[in-house]
């Protein structure tokens, strides 16, 4: 063999070690992903059902605000999705208005607006659920639990957020109509909770900022965060819910989260 074929094996020998070594490291950034995702979630398995009183107040780029008032329940549904029923309390405007979510593992989620002025159900459909919730900065999709089956994960590094060391993770929706291409989480390292969340939009554009403070734990095994700010960093808008009177365990079964019992939550 002359020394030209020699060096030539050797490099593509060289080559696919390298290769190899690259799919290697990605496989274990994203294994570690998704197993850090995964004890996140775990702050949330068995809690059964919740309730609380919610504020939701809709900031202008002026600094304008208008506020209003929900109720928000929610189900935890072993071996799926959770679902969760919100209702707006005023101001008269949207008083009586509705949203039902059945989140789903794998398969698509399941939504449902009441608007009590025609007095009718209507299901949102997966491609319109990326449009803005009733004129917040959230989407249908942010209602909607993020179960970790609907994503795959990439671990970016460790940093710290507001004094907190976090993990940083990719996570990109396998949902082809999501209205995200990809989503970067901070997740801090001590009690696995969502602190921060950048939101890209389908030209992979930083589109919002969604920040989860204020936690507080229940029944010693249960998070919440008390507020959630949604920033709109193309518009200059945001929108931010906060949470009081929480409570868990309250009884609720699946008939509390029906079409009909968001008929009846007026």
């Amino acid at each position: 063999m002359s020394l030209a074929n020699v060096l030539f094996h050797r490099k593509s020998i060289i080559a696919c070690i390298f290769g190899m070594l690259f799919i290697f490291s990605g496989e274990v950034l994203a294994n570690k992903g998704l197993e850090i995702a995964l004890k996140s979630d775990e702050n949330f398995d068995g809690y059964g059902d919740s309730s609380s009183e919610m504020t939701m107040e809709l900031i202008s780029k002026k600094g304008d605000v208008v506020t209003r008032k929900l109720r928000f329940k929610r189900l935890e549904v072993p071996g799926d999705g959770d679902k969760s029923l919100a209702v707006f309390e005023s101001p008269r405007d949207v008083r009586g208005v509705g949203i039902l979510s059945y989140s789903h593992k794998v398969e698509p989620d399941d939504q449902w607006l009441y608007l009590p002025a025609l007095k009718r159900v209507k299901r949102i459909a997966s491609k319109n659920r990326s449009g803005p919730f009733l004129g917040s900065e959230f989407s249908f999709e942010d209602f909607s639990f993020q179960e970790v089956e609907k994503y795959e994960y990439e671990y970016l590094r460790e940093e710290e957020l507001d004094g907190i060391l976090c993990h940083v993770i990719e996570r990109k929706p396998l949902d082809p109509y999501s209205g995200y291409t990809k989503q970067i989480v901070w997740i801090d390292s001590e009690n696995f909770l969502t602190r921060k969340i950048h939101h890209y939009d389908k030209k992979s554009f930083h589109l919002k900022t969604q920040i989860f403070s204020d936690y507080k734990i229940y029944n010693e095994a249960y998070w919440q965060p008390h507020k959630v700010t949604m920033i709109n960093n193309q518009n200059g808008k945001s929108s931010v819910l906060s949470f009081r009177e929480v409570k868990y365990k309250n009884g609720f079964d699946d008939r509390d989260f029906s079409q009909n019992s968001l008929k009846r939550s007026r």
